[in-house]
C-alpha cells in the first residue's frame, strides 16, 4: 500500500475507478511550472478542478489490505486556489470486503500546503479492507494532491486504535450499547462517533479514561428497531488523523407474538383448559418463556401465569363470568416479551348455587293472601348470572292437597317480598323458596302459615231441619260447607 508516485502508480498496485467523473493525475515535476500558479512540485497524483462543475468525483483506490498486526497509514495532502476559494473536499473512505463506500472517514477542503495525517484502521483477519481518495469538486479552479502513502508497522502516533467491536442483539424498542475500547490518549477536542452503513449515527452516550494509554467510549441507539439493524464502527477524529475500528452488527429482534388466539378444549365453573396454540408467530424466537394473561371482559382484574406446556388449566375463576385469555411469548434479552396475542373471548359455566335464600319470614296475613319476605342475596349466592326464584306452597282442599308454585321477580331488591293470593281463609300453607340455575338448585326451610279467618259461607238450605211443640220450635242444620274458621255463633 505504500507509494511515493515516483514510478507509475500501477506499480504501487494503485488504480482508478470506473465509476466516477474524472481520473486523478500523476505528477512528476521537480520543478514547478511557472504557468500553474499554486501546484505543487514533485511526485504526487493530483485533481486538477478547473473547468470542472459542482459535484463531480474522483476516485483514486488503494490495493486490498489485510494487515493483522496493529498498523498505520501515513499520507501527505495538498489543497490550493488561485482566489482562495476551496477547490473542492477531499473525502477518505475505508471499504471493508469490497463492501459498500458508506460513509467517508476522514475530509478536509480548508486549503493548505503539504500537511500530514494518519489512518489507524483496526479491521481483522480475515476480513480486509480497501482506502479510497474522493475529491468533489466544488466548482472553483484549483488543486488536491496527495503523496508519500506510507502503511508503517506500528500504530499511530497521534490517533488511538480501536480493538475489536463486538456485535450486539437487543430486542426491539431497547437501547443498543457498543462499546468502543482504544489503545491511546484522547482528549475534549477529539470528535467520537459510531458510524453506520445506510443506518443513523450514534452520539457519544459515555467516556471513561482509564489511563493515558486506554480508554473505553460508549453509544447508545436509541429505542432500536428493524430499521436500526446492520453494520457500525467506531470512529474518533483527532487533530492528527482518524482511527476506524471494525464493523460491528447490529442485530434488531422483534418480540414473538402468537398469530392465532388460544383454543378452548373444555370449560368448568371455576376453571378453563386451553391450548396455547402458539407455534405459529410473527416476530423472532427462540421462545424461552410462555405466559397465559386473563382478565375479565367487565372490569379491571387481570392475571398473569407462567405455562410450561402446550396445555394449561386456568384455575380459581369466578363462575359465569367471561374472561378474555391471551398468551404471551418471550425470547431472550431484556424487552424479550411481546405484546399479548389475539384474545379469547369466553365464559365459564354457571356452579350450583351456594345455598338457598335465608330468613324467610311473613310480612302481611290475610285471610287470602299471604305475604313473605327474605334476605336480599347476588351473585355470590347464585353463583349464576341467569337464575329464577320460585315461590312453592302447599296447602289442603277439599280433602286434597294442592301444589302451587309461582316465580318472584323481586330478586334485585333490598327487600325482597312475593304475595300468595287467591287462598282459602283460615287455611295451614307450607311455603318455600326454590333458587335455580341451570347447574343447580337450593332451598330455603319451610314456612307454615295459616291464613286469617274470613266470613263464613251459607249453612246449606236443604240440610235445615225443624220440629213443632205446644211450646217451643227445635231446628237443626249443618256447618257451612265453607267455615273460614271456628264458628261462634249462629242467628236464627
Amino acid at each position: 500500500g505504500c507509494c511515493t508516485f515516483d514510478e507509475p502508480l500501477t506499480s504501487c498496485g494503485y488504480s482508478q475507478s470506473d465509476d466516477d467523473d474524472l481520473n486523478w493525475e500523476q505528477v512528476n515535476s521537480p520543478v514547478k511550472p511557472s504557468s500553474t500558479q499554486g501546484m505543487p512540485s514533485g511526485s504526487f497524483m493530483l485533481v486538477n478542478t478547473s473547468g470542472r462543475f459542482a459535484g463531480q468525483k474522483a476516485h483514486l483506490l488503494l490495493p486490498h489490505l489485510k494487515e493483522n498486526d496493529t498498523h498505520c497509514i501515513d499520507f501527505h495532502y495538498y489543497v490550493s486556489s488561485k482566489s482562495g476559494a476551496s477547490p473542492g473536499t477531499l473525502n477518505i473512505y475505508v471499504k471493508v470486503n469490497d463492501g459498500p463506500l458508506g460513509s467517508p472517514v476522514w475530509n478536509t477542503s480548508i486549503t493548505a500546503t503539504w500537511s500530514r495525517a494518519e489512518l489507524a484502521i483496526s479491521t481483522f483477519w480475515p476480513n480486509f479492507y480497501q482506502v479510497v481518495f474522493e475529491v468533489v469538486t466544488s466548482g472553483h479552479p484549483g488543486y488536491v494532491a496527495i503523496d508519500e502513502v506510507k502503511v508503517l508497522g506500528h500504530p499511530c502516533t497521534k490517533t488511538p486504535h480501536f480493538l475489536r467491536l463486538q456485535s450486539v442483539e437487543v430486542n426491539a424498542g431497547q437501547f443498543a450499547t457498543f462499546q468502543c475500547t482504544a489503545n491511546g490518549g484522547t482528549d475534549s477536542s477529539d470528535r467520537l462517533w459510531l458510524q453506520g452503513i445506510y443506518v443513523r449515527d450514534a452520539p457519544l452516550k459515555d467516556i471513561k479514561v482509564f489511563n493515558s494509554r486506554r480508554f473505553v467510549a460508549l453509544f447508545s441507539v436509541v429505542n432500536a428497531t428493524k430499521r436500526d439493524a446492520g453494520n457500525y464502527r467506531c470512529m474518533i477524529r483527532t487533530e492528527g488523523g482518524v482511527g476506524v475500528s471494525n464493523y460491528a452488527e447490529l442485530i434488531v429482534k422483534e418480540p414473538p407474538v402468537p398469530i392465532a388466539p388460544p383454543q378452548l378444549s373444555s370449560v368448568g365453573a371455576t376453571y378453563l383448559w386451553i391450548q396455547l396454540n402458539a407455534n405459529s408467530i410473527n416476530g423472532d424466537g427462540p421462545i424461552i418463556q410462555r405466559e397465559v394473561e386473563y382478565r375479565t371482559s367487565s372490569g379491571s382484574w387481570y392475571d398473569i401465569q407462567p405455562v410450561d406446556s402446550t396445555s394449561y388449566k386456568i384455575g380459581h375463576l369466578d363462575p359465569d363470568t367471561e374472561y378474555e385469555i391471551s398468551v404471551l411469548l418471550t425470547r431472550p434479552g431484556e424487552g424479550g416479551t411481546g405484546s399479548p396475542g389475539p384474545a379469547l373471548k369466553t365464559r365459564t359455566k354457571c356452579a350450583d348455587p351456594m345455598r338457598g335464600p335465608r330468613k324467610l319470614e311473613v310480612v302481611e296475613i290475610k285471610s287470602r293472601q299471604i305475604t313473605v319476605c327474605w334476605e336480599p342475596f347476588g351473585y355470590s349466592v347464585t353463583r349464576c348470572h341467569r337464575y329464577n326464584l320460585t315461590v312453592h306452597y302447599r296447602y289442603q282442599a277439599g280433602g286434597q292437597e294442592q301444589v302451587r308454585e309461582e316465580v318472584s321477580w323481586d330478586t334485585e331488591s333490598s327487600h325482597p317480598q312475593h304475595t300468595i293470593t287467591n287462598l282459602s281463609p283460615y287455611t295451614n300453607v307450607s311455603i318455600k323458596l326454590i333458587l335455580m340455575n341451570p347447574e343447580g338448585r337450593k332451598e330455603s326451610q319451610e314456612l307454615v302459615v295459616q291464613t286469617d279467618e274470613d266470613v263464613p259461607g251459607a249453612v246449606p238450605l236443604e240440610s235445615i231441619q225443624g220440629s213443632t211443640f205446644e211450646e217451643k220450635i227445635f231446628l237443626q242444620w249443618r256447618e257451612p260447607v265453607q267455615t273460614y274458621g271456628v264458628i261462634t255463633l249462629y242467628e236464627v
